[in-house]
C-alpha cells in the first residue's frame, strides 16, 4: 500500500516498490520546496535585475526564465518526478487488479458499513478535455477501462504525489473547507450537497462527516473513478452516492441542492465549460444555497513571479486550461452566472493537517497574495470562493 491509502482497497506492494514510492515522494518534496525556493531567489537576484523593466505578469516572467539552466533543470526534474509518481504504483495496480475488483464488488454490497449507491451511465458522452489528453501525465487518463484500475492508480499516485500534504485520508482540502464553513456559518445546515468532478471522492466524504444529516452526492464523467469512489466510501463507512453525470448539465431538478461544491476541478475545463458549470450550479441551488469552490488563486491577486510559478502546470503537466482559468476573475464568473455581486466571497483556509483545527476555525481573511496559497508545498493554504444564491 502507499502511505495514505490504508482502507480495504489498499494495494499490496513489495519492499522495492515501497522504497521507490518513498523516494519519489521525497524527490517531489525537494523539487517543490527546496528547488522552488532556490529558483525564486535566482530570479530575484540574477534574472530580474538584467531585465529592461519589471515583468508585468507571469507570462513575462516565464519568457525571461525559459533560457535559464536552473529553470530548465527544475522543469525537467519536475516532469520526470510526475511520471515517476505513476510508475511507482502502476505495477501494484496491475498485479492486484482482479483482487481489487473483487473487493470493490463486496464492499459495494456491504450495507452494514454504509448505505451509499453507485449509478453509471454508459451512454454518457465524455467531453474531449477528459478523453483527448492524459491529464496530470497520468497514463490513460481517468476515464478509460471497465474496472477500477484508473481510480486505484489515481488514489495511490496522489498518495505519492502529495508527500503527506493531503492528510491521512488524502482529504485535507475538503476537511479544511467543510470545517471552516461549519464554523463561519453555523446556521447553514445543508440537507443536500453536490460535489462536482469528484473523481474518487476524497473531498466528497468530509462533507458527509461534517453534515451527517445531509444527502451527499458526488458526480464525475469517469466511470472507473466513480466505481472506485463508491467502494472507497463503503470501506471507510461513509454513506455517499456517486453518479456518472456531466457537471455542465447534471440532469438534476431545479433548486434541488443547498450546497454545490468542487475541488481542483474548474482549472481542468475550457473556460466555456467553466461558465456552463457555474450556470448549472445556479440553477441547482435552492434560495439561500451556496456555490463553493476550492481552486487555484487568480493571477490578478498574485505577484508576477508567483503567477508564473503556479501556471507551470499549464505548460508542462498536461493541463492546458490551467492558466486560462487562473486569468479569470472569480467574482465576474459568479456574476455572469446570475449570482448577486453582494453574495460573493473569497477566503484562504489553512490546511487542517498542517496548521490544526484551531487555525481553520479562526480563518477569516480574504488575503491570497502569498506564496503558500494554492501551492502544494510545506505550509500550504487553500483558496476558496463562492456565492450565495
Amino acid at each position: 500500500m502507499t502511505r495514505f491509502v490504508t482502507h480495504d482497497l489498499a494495494l499490496g506492494v513489495t519492499p522495492e516498490e515501497r522504497a521507490a514510492q518513498d523516494f519519489v515522494s521525497s524527490l517531489r518534496g525537494y523539487v517543490l520546496n527546496d528547488m522552488a525556493a532556490n529558483m525564486k531567489r535566482r530570479f530575484e537576484t540574477r534574472i530580474a535585475p538584467r531585465l529592461p523593466e519589471p515583468p508585468k505578469d507571469g507570462q513575462a516572467v516565464h519568457k525571461a526564465m525559459k533560457p535559464d539552466i536552473y529553470f530548465r533543470f527544475y522543469s525537467a526534474l519536475r516532469v520526470n518526478a510526475q511520471e515517476m509518481v505513476w510508475d511507482s504504483v502502476r505495477g501494484a495496480v496491475e498485479r492486484d487488479r482482479a483482487s481489487l475488483n473483487a473487493r470493490a464488488e463486496a464492499l459495494g454490497g456491504d450495507r452494514g458499513r454504509a448505505e451509499g449507491t453507485l449509478e453509471l451511465d454508459p451512454r454518457l458522452d465524455l467531453p474531449r478535455n477528459v478523453t483527448a489528453i492524459d491529464v496530470h501525465l497520468m497514463p490513460g487518463g481517468y476515464h478509460g477501462g471497465s474496472d477500477l484500475a484508473a481510480g486505484s492508480l489515481y488514489e495511490n499516485g496522489l498518495s505519492v504525489f502529495s508527500f503527506g500534504l493531503m492528510g491521512a485520508n488524502l482529504d485535507d482540502i475538503g476537511s479544511s473547507i467543510a470545517l471552516w464553513l461549519a464554523t463561519r456559518h453555523p446556521d447553514f445546515r445543508p440537507a443536500r450537497i453536490l460535489d462536482l468532478g469528484c473523481t474518487v471522492g476524497h473531498q466528497t466524504l468530509p462533507w458527509a462527516r461534517t453534515y451527517p444529516q445531509a444527502e451527499v452526492i458526488g458526480i464525475d464523467v469517469a466511470a472507473p473513478a466513480l466505481s472506485y469512489a463508491h467502494a472507497r466510501a463503503q470501506s471507510l463507512g461513509v454513506t455517499a452516492h456517486f453518479k456518472q453525470r456531466d457537471a455542465r448539465a447534471t440532469g438534476f431538478p431545479d433548486a434541488s441542492f443547498d450546497l454545490v461544491f468542487s475541488s481542483m476541478f474548474l482549472h481542468e475545463l475550457p473556460i466555456k465549460d467553466v461558465r456552463a458549470v457555474f450556470a448549472e450550479a445556479k440553477r441547482l441551488l435552492r434560495p439561500g444555497g451556496l456555490m463553493l469552490h476550492y481552486e487555484l488563486p487568480p493571477n490578478k491577486a498574485m505577484s508576477a513571479y508567483d503567477g508564473f510559478y503556479l501556471d507551470w502546470d499549464s505548460f508542462y503537466n498536461a493541463e492546458p486550461w490551467y492558466k486560462t482559468y487562473r486569468d479569470q476573475d472569480p467574482a465576474e464568473l459568479c456574476a455572469a452566472a446570475g449570482f448577486a455581486p453582494d453574495g460573493y466571497f473569497q477566503t484562504v483556509v489553512p490546511s487542517i493537517g498542517w496548521y490544526g483545527e484551531a487555525a481553520v476555525r479562526a480563518a477569516s481573511g480574504p488575503e491570497i497574495a502569498d506564496d503558500h496559497v494554492g501551492r502544494l508545498a510545506d505550509g500550504v493554504r487553500w483558496f476558496a470562493y463562492g456565492a450565495w444564491a
